[in-house]
């Protein structure tokens, strides 16, 4: 059955997220035929209506603010739930994000509405959507469908396929005004660590490292096959304990979740609590000295010997790969 399915856009600094394709893609899924409209809220953001369009929403509603510039759940729902009456769509779609993660459970509830987050895959059969989400830590996975109301879910990054951007493809571009008021929570200023590379949550490949980094000064070699890679420099939570980086780096159960294309782990023992942030990772590498760590377990391809002998042979031989291609 064809269903209308309204996608939440993610816009951070200055472009729009690779997840809000993803979930434009996932949207046309559910939608079966039926209308995907795009929703972006903040203070300016209606340049980048076009962009969701090119990547297969059918339209796109834009909501625009000073009070939405940064995000507050309050402001947020506001303007969410206004779009929502007005498009009364059978789906619902979010990145599971940050954002994703802290404002869908409040409009499930404001909608009476289940929600199905982490969302890994999706199919249509029998006219239900049937999505496929991870639990026990990436240990099993649970098939669920919606018998009714809403289908809303919230997408893992890196799972879904985008459609294929086209630049051909045009469609209406509307704004809602929306009075935002009784904010609990006043924003004044938002001050970010300086970030390095490609986003953690969104990079296709991913070079973490352990304890058995040793320092700080350990990381280099990391970040230099990370930056040849295209890729992003991530941790486990003991390196981050052991004050090697910040904890804005922490893949896990308590820090990120990601699932690159390639995740290449060094130094690091494969404790359960890592594995839980990792483990759906497409490609797994493990460089440790311990032949009988853990994340062997879980790897794709090991290697045994020392990260800083390995990593930087490795880095120079895909700058030699690179050269030649």
């Amino acid at each position: 059955m064809a269903r209308k399915v309204l996608v939440m856009g993610e816009v951070r600094d200055g472009s729009l997220r690779n997840v809000s394709f993803e979930a434009v893609a996932a949207a046309k899924t559910i939608a079966e035929g039926g209308e995907v409209v795009g929703l972006l809220i903040g203070d300016s953001v209606a340049s980048f209506a076009n962009e969701l369009i090119h990547y297969g929403a059918d339209r796109v509603v834009t909501v625009e603010n000073d009070k939405l510039k940064s995000y507050t759940s309050d402001g947020y729902a506001q303007a969410f739930l206004a779009v929502h009456a007005e498009e009364n769509p059978e789906g619902i779609v979010f990145g599971h994000t940050a954002l994703g993660k802290d404002l869908s459970p409040k409009l499930a509830a404001k909608l009476e509405a289940g929600l199905v987050s982490d969302v890994t895959a999706l199919e249509v059969e029998g006219g239900n959507v049937i999505f496929t989400r991870p639990i026990y830590s990436g240990k099993a996975f649970e098939k669920k469908i919606v018998t009714d109301g809403i289908l809303f879910a919230t997408v893992r990054p890196n799972n879904i396929a985008t459609l294929e951007k086209d630049e051909s493809r045009s469609g209406d571009v509307s704004s809602i005004t929306v009075d935002v008021k009784d904010l609990r929570t006043i924003i004044q200023d938002v001050v970010r660590k300086t970030a390095e590379g490609v986003d953690l949550s969104e990079a296709k490949v991913i070079i973490a490292g352990g304890r058995g980094v040793k320092s700080e000064e350990g990381f280099k070699p990391l970040k230099e096959l990370a930056d040849v890679l295209g890729g992003a420099v991530g941790a486990s939570r003991g390196a981050c304990d052991a004050e090697y980086c910040d904890y804005s780096l922490q893949i896990g159960q308590t820090g990120k979740v990601v699932t690159p294309d390639l995740y290449i782990a060094c130094g690091i023992s494969g404790a359960i609590q890592h594995l839980a942030g990792m483990s759906n990772s497409k490609i797994i590498v493990a460089i440790n000295k311990d032949p009988e760590a853990s994340i062997f377990k879980v790897a794709d391809y090991g290697i045994v010997g020392d990260l800083f002998e390995v990593v930087p042979l490795l880095t120079e031989e895909f700058k030699k790969l690179k050269v030649h291609s």
